[in-house]
């Protein structure tokens, strides 16, 4: 039993380093607060690329941390925060933009969950329409004829 706890504690360990180690790089890396101002600032308008529902501001993703020693970089190196954001669309895509602007490519990211909403409501109201239509139909009385037919065939089993 005593091994097995030595390997769990291991295999702990080594996972949870490079977290540590990242936590401890991005704090040392953490010297000017109005660069860091702007770092939180930018960050925020970027899409974590592996999480994809966070910004790089909330996400711990190896990649984000990377992004943002990258921004702190391009701080340093005194580019403005559209120079940032434009190299960061050029290299990635207007999908790193936590809010992509409308324009052709990205229409469909604007307009496809009112478009899907509305195909939805048009197949509801269809869907309950039919079902009305087919339980009015349902509920009228019998005709002669039908009334007929029904007792004969009630004949016919009963005689069985």
């Amino acid at each position: 039993m005593k091994p097995f706890f030595s390997s769990l504690l291991l295999v702990l360990g080594l996972i949870s380093g490079p977290v540590f180690a990242s936590a401890t790089n991005e704090a040392a890396l953490a010297d000017d607060p109005v660069a860091e101002k702007r770092l939180q600032e930018l960050s925020k308008e970027l899409r974590c690329l592996v999480c994809q529902n966070e910004t790089i501001a909330g996400s711990n993703a190896e990649l984000a941390v990377d992004l943002r020693r990258e921004i702190r970089g391009m701080i340093r190196d005194g580019r403005s925060d559209r120079e940032i954001l434009e190299f960061m669309v050029t290299r990635y895509g207007d999908f790193v933009l936590y809010r992509p602007p409308v324009k052709g490519i990205t229409l469909l990211l604007w307009v496809g969950p009112l478009a899907l909403l509305l195909i939805g409501i048009i197949a509801m109201r269809s869907y309950l329409k039919r079902r009305s239509s087919q339980v009015a139909s349902a509920s009228r009385p019998l005709s002669a004829d039908e009334a007929r037919r029904a007792e004969a065939l009630l004949k016919e089993m009963n005689d069985k």
